[in-house]
């Protein structure tokens, strides 16, 4: 049988982790060890490219990469097991009818999970839905992707399918006609589109003129935007998978790019234990965000 190997362009895809880190590993610790190509290339066998995977979610976690490249693979799958996982009942509001469309998604029912949360949506409403089904549903898949629980198709699956739905549900809604403008997108290298989908749903319902970007949109692109469209705001959203000592800096880059007199709001699971950062409004929240902009239209009323 033929082990399939994969370019160092598609493993840094696959794994999230650069050309750069996996070269300067390479030179390190002995670790990845790719073949060559006919062409010299490099070419990464699949078990070790799943390895690449396992470590990045450790090091997400906050494991530091010298110690996991070491590790045998019994001592890797140690640490995933050791990981807090959310139970029923927790503070991710889970609850066995969600334990429910998890499953259809690890069934591969795709037809049986959007016409779950469609019957969701409509016994819910728009509010309660993202609060109470996408937001811990979310957050739970995200653990099962860092535990290994769930595949990366399957999450692919999950995210595609709650995106068309979200869609759809915010352009039912009338247009936003009252400030504040919000642009929302994230910065690059941070793909995950679904938080800002769910403030999207819940500033729209706010009556909030949101402005969306999608994701990845290179710093001076953002400030050149807000500029564009006189946003009052531009929201952000890092996931928990992004590295989290990055975020500073580049909040702190992008604050000099915007219009002094743009807000600067960021949420999202990556971005709850930051430190407070002068000028940037972390959202703790959903009921954090929707507080900040009834607290912004009234700081803004005639006295």
């Amino acid at each position: 049988m033929i082990t399939p190997c994969f370019n160092i362009s598609a493993v840094e895809r696959d794994t999230g982790l650069s050309k750069d880190v996996l070269r300067m590993w390479e030179r390190r610790y002995g670790f990845p060890l790719p073949d060559r190509d006919s062409n010299g290339e490099r070419s990464y066998p699949a078990e070790q490219v799943e390895r690449l995977r396992l470590i990045k979610r450790l090091m997400d976690a906050g494991h530091r990469p010298g110690k996991l490249i070491a590790a045998p693979a019994e001592e890797l799958a140690a640490f995933i097991s050791r990981r807090p996982q959310a139970s029923p009942g927790g503070a991710t509001g889970w609850s066995t009818e969600l334990g429910e469309l998890l499953g259809l998604i690890k069934n591969h029912d795709s037809n049986g999970f959007l016409q779950a949360l469609q019957q969701r949506l409509a016994r819910q409403g728009l509010l309660n839905f993202v609060q109470d089904t996408i937001a811990p549903l979310t957050h739970q898949i995200g653990q099962a992707w860092e535990d290994g629980s769930i595949e990366v198709f399957e999450e692919h699956l999950f995210t595609e399918l709650t995106k068309r739905l979200l869609r759809q549900a915010i352009a039912g809604l009338p247009g936003g006609q009252r400030r504040p403008r919000i642009l929302l997108t994230s910065v690059p290298d941070e793909p995950h589109v679904l938080g800002l989908l769910m403030v999207e749903a819940l500033f729209t319902l706010e009556g909030a003129e949101c402005v969306p970007l999608g994701t990845q949109m290179p710093l001076l692109e953002i400030g050149r935007a807000a500029t564009a469209h006189q946003a009052d705001i531009v929201a952000l959203s890092f996931s928990v998978a992004f590295p989290q000592r990055q975020i500073p800096g580049l909040l702190q880059q992008l604050r000099m790019v915007l219009p002094a007199a743009t807000g600067l709001w960021v949420g999202g699971g990556g971005a709850q234990r930051l430190a407070p950062i002068e000028s940037v409004l972390l959202l703790t929240s959903f009921k954090h965000a929707i507080d900040a902009l009834t607290d912004w239209r009234q700081a803004r009323v005639p006295a």
